[in-house]
């Protein structure tokens, strides 16, 4: 029979760390400090297939309930108390622990076991009845949300009642006799919430509280988190039962969150927050502002000292930066959890960085603890602190980060206001794990409670939002949808800046300035002053020797091309020759091109633009200096560049062009088409007009010639088109060709150059043999509208229904974000291997958004692509993708 349950306890576990497909991270992470003389209070696990049997069949699996039995004998044996004893009673927490690390997103039940008659056992084991009744008042309250589902806000109305009645402001002031009475009010309010008693039998709480974390893998909040961090539904969740270590118990009890490093910069430096006289939930859900972990040396020197130690010896035992859980029972140091530790990608650089150098791990692995698309933070502007702006309030620097936006205090409104496209702030009292899809919606996170471990500060740090909380000054008034900070009131849609890095709050929406990273770029500040900068540079200096794939960017112009070089491109993959005319004198002989009457007249406009193209060439072609250039011919269709209806700019483009507004009139409603995207536009326009991939041919050749004589080294590449054919192609590159050889005649100066075609239509993957064939020397790979012709959707239409398709499972990702690897990808792996079964040194590169993309550019590497290309502040997320696939 296959074991189910695995226990741990008194030095020894039934599993490792290596176990997280089974146990779950924190199944597997508590089985592993077990087996390293951590101290950790005694347990089981019951495996995360379970849950997945669960939630396929509604039913517990068989031979479930015989092995926790035998689970919780070993477990009373262990900790030598009795699971629903009136005397020296046992009582479990129950935990969920998925495979991948989901904080705060499933259910927690604390002080189970507890009942009428273990609750005074309690009290006389303890020698404290406030303690005993305070456990059993919170595991009501939990018990009574997370199983029996009644609301949060009626169990809180109840506690804070009893607060205004005692003249206190923290519930661990309550008096014993108000919290002996609560219990009373809780029971009743469960009573009327589901129709029967509160469960005295602690096996029915446990099997209660069992199926109830099996059933939040499903819940929004959790569904939700899975979804942003691309985490599989299968196996489920584990179910972890713990004996309980108290935190609540006096002065001389509590419990905390620590980080082995501070999360927030990066730096070596023990980091966290505690409470006095707490269970944990106190901390991670804010209800308490938490005293900083330097203060337990002063109240717990005996703990403190050993925490230290134990911090250390995770950190490298694990080597990585680990988010502790701990409680100290009268004196007495356990173990709750360890994980790695959510963190800001400016600290996941600087940690990686700094555990190379501290021999833990290697460069490789330090390249891996970086994910792509985190790099994209440290690009973004940061607050200008130098306006002399001054703040509403100031919080605690939970993520860094700036961003203004709408102020809204709930969660639904702020994914309403996103899904417009609106930037909003959600701005809450304290966030809650339900909270989760506002905060995914929210540019930034503002609450009035909570710490530097608070839900809202994890949960922002790991999504990379800019999070500033605990700022105690806001009264935030959901009710009224208002915050207030003295006599200054901040309604719902009004703006709001929060700045992560410093804490600070403002009022409007305030100018920004470069980040650390651009800031060094850009020669504002020096490198040997810039901490992050240092780390991100050598994180990418170590990705580049890592990878296979080379990284190019998709630029239009000299300035894009530029700031592409300084992010590491390798040359330019895309260079859109249409964006061009769209500026000035251009777009008038554009226009005049054509409305020509006869190739007469659309020559003499060419010959407007040929100079024009020239010099942008010479431009990109100095800015990439001995780096390859990709120049797409001209590709969208004519009537993109007219006016559209009879409006005022018809009327002066009719009379600059010497035309009646008829005739204007008459030359747009000959170019409508009914499906531009498959009309007469790319490759189709070159062959019915030869003219115009003439004056292209000569604008490039020109250029590269020009450039030459100057000393600069070229590599132009002329890709056509919108191909279907080889004979297509064929057209076009003889033209190409010719206009080549007439170049080097009339200059004097050769130019080495490469000819091929990007791939965007099915059949042109199919038939990619004959195309290599008709003389392709590359090809490039237009993902952009190879998904829309192979899946037959338009990309400008699909947004209508594909985010239904994703939440629906139809399609596992939006085909446009993440290549489609099953349908596109099977397209592309084809043509390769056609395409260079004719010509071995055929090259193959992306050109699409999907070319800086990580899972898309894993793809790429898998299929022997030569290179990807992306736009610029894409480069750095490609650069270090191409290392994790290649490092994969």
């Amino acid at each position: 029979m296959t074991q189910k349950v695995f226990f741990f306890g008194d030095g020894r576990a039934e599993g490792t760390r290596e176990w997280k497909d089974l146990l779950g991270g924190k199944g597997a992470n508590l089985a592993e400090m077990t087996n390293i003389g951590i101290p950790v209070p005694p347990g089981f696990t019951i495996s995360c297939p379970m849950c997945d049997a669960y939630l396929s069949t509604g039913a517990v699996p068989d031979g479930l309930r015989d092995e926790v039995e035998a689970a919780i004998g070993r477990l009373e044996q262990s900790s030598g108390r009795a699971f629903g004893a009136t005397e020296n009673p046992l009582l479990v927490s129950v935990r969920s622990g998925a495979r991948v690390s989901m904080p705060g997103m499933m259910e927690t039940i604390l002080n189970l076991g507890l009942n009428d008659d273990t609750v005074q056992g309690l009290a006389r084991q303890s020698g404290n009845p406030r303690f005993a009744w305070d456990s059993y008042r919170r595991f009501l309250q939990m018990y009574g949300e997370v199983v029996l589902g009644a609301s949060a806000h009626l169990f809180e109305s109840l506690l804070a009642a009893k607060r205004m009645v005692s003249d206190v402001k923290t519930d661990a002031e309550v008096p014993v006799e108000l919290l002996q009475a609560l219990v009373i009010e809780y029971k009743a309010l469960i009573r009327s919430h589901t129709g029967r008693p509160f469960p005295m039998d602690p096996r029915e709480q446990l099997w209660g509280a069992i199926e109830a974390v099996w059933r939040s893998w499903m819940i929004r909040r959790a569904v939700d988190y899975r979804r942003q961090y691309s985490i599989p539904e299968a196996p489920g969740t584990a179910v972890n039962i713990v004996a309980m270590v108290f935190g609540n118990l006096g002065a001389d009890s509590g419990t905390g969150v620590a980080f082995t490093r501070d999360p927030s910069t990066g730096e070596q430096r023990f980091y966290g927050e505690f409470l006095v006289d707490a269970q944990g939930e106190d901390v991670v859900a804010g209800i308490r502002t938490p005293l900083p972990i330097s203060k337990m040396a002063e109240l717990w020197p005996g703990p403190y000292a050993q925490l230290m130690h134990v911090q250390e010896t995770l950190e490298k035992h694990f080597t990585d930066m680990q988010d502790l859980e701990f409680t100290v029972e009268r004196g007495k140091l356990f173990l709750l959890q360890t994980r790695n530790g959510k963190r800001t990608v400016g600290a996941a650089v600087r940690i990686a960085r700094d555990m190379v150098r501290e021999g833990l791990i290697s460069q490789g692995e330090a390249v891996r603890r970086v994910q792509p698309n985190q790099l994209d933070q440290l690009l973004h502007p940061v607050i200008d602190t130098g306006r002399g702006h001054v703040p509403l309030a100031t919080g605690l620097p939970a993520s860094p980060g700036a961003a203004s936006g709408m102020a809204v205090f709930d969660a639904d409104v702020a994914e309403g206001h996103a899904r417009k496209g609106e930037k909003v702030i959600l701005v809450r009292d304290e966030t809650t794990p339900d909270d989760f899809h506002g905060i995914v919606a929210a540019r930034a996170v503002l609450t009035a409670r909570g710490g530097m471990t608070s839900h809202a500060a994890v949960v922002a740090r790991g999504m990379g939002k800019c999070a500033v909380v605990g700022c105690g000054a806001l009264k935030v008034d959901a009710v009224h949808r208002q915050v207030s900070v003295g006599d200054t009131v901040v309604k719902e849609g009004d703006w709001v800046t929060v700045d992560g890095a410093s804490g600070h709050v403002y009022v409007g929406d305030l100018p920004t300035q470069p980040s650390e990273v651009m800031r060094v770029m850009l020669g504002e500040l020096p490198a040997d002053r810039a901490p992050v900068y240092q780390a991100y540079s050598e994180i990418l200096g170590w990705a580049d020797g890592a990878r296979r794939l080379r990284v190019r960017t998709n630029a239009d112009t000299p300035q894009d091309a530029r700031q592409a070089r300084q992010f590491g491109a390798e040359g330019i993959g895309l260079c859109r020759t249409e964006h061009m005319f769209f500026e000035g004198d251009r777009i008038t002989a554009m226009r005049e091109m054509i409305c020509a009457h006869d190739e007469a007249g659309r020559r003499r406009a060419l010959d407007k633009l040929l100079p024009m193209q020239r010099s942008d060439f010479e431009g990109i072609f100095e800015a990439m200096d001995g780096l390859p250039v990709t120049i797409r011919l001209l590709d969208p269709p004519l009537h993109e560049f007219l006016p559209h209806g009879g409006g005022e700019e018809a009327k002066i483009l009719a009379r600059t062009l010497g035309l009646t507004r008829q005739e204007l009139t008459h030359v747009i409603e000959s170019l409508r088409e009914t499906n531009p995207m498959l009309g007469h536009r790319g490759c189709r326009l070159g062959i019915t007009y030869p003219e115009i991939t003439e004056m292209q041919a000569r604008a490039i050749f020109e250029a590269a010639a020009n450039v030459t004589t100057r000393g600069v080294t070229v590599h132009p590449e002329v890709m056509v088109p919108l191909v279907a054919t080889h004979r297509e192609f064929s057209n076009q590159r003889a033209i190409i060709d010719r206009v080549a050889a007439e170049v080097a005649r009339e200059t004097g100066v050769t130019v080495a150059y490469l000819t091929g075609t990007m791939i965007e239509l099915p059949r042109a993957a199919l038939t990619a043999a004959e195309i290599a064939g008709a003389g392709a020397q590359f090809f490039s790979f237009g993902t952009n509208d190879l998904t829309q012709t192979t899946l037959g959707l338009s990309r400008d239409d699909a947004g209508r229904f594909v985010p239904f398709y994703v939440e629906q499972g139809v399609f596992a990702t939006d085909p446009f974000q993440v290549l489609d690897v099953n349908g596109v990808g099977k397209l592309i792996t084809h043509a390769v291997r056609e395409g260079r079964s004719v010509r071995e040194t055929l090259k193959v590169g992306i050109c699409g958004e999907h070319g800086g993309e990580p899972r898309s550019i894993a793809f790429c590497h898998a299929q022997g692509l030569d290179y990807v290309s992306c736009s610029p502040f894409r480069v750095p997320i490609a650069r270090l993708a191409a290392a994790h696939a290649a490092l994969e």
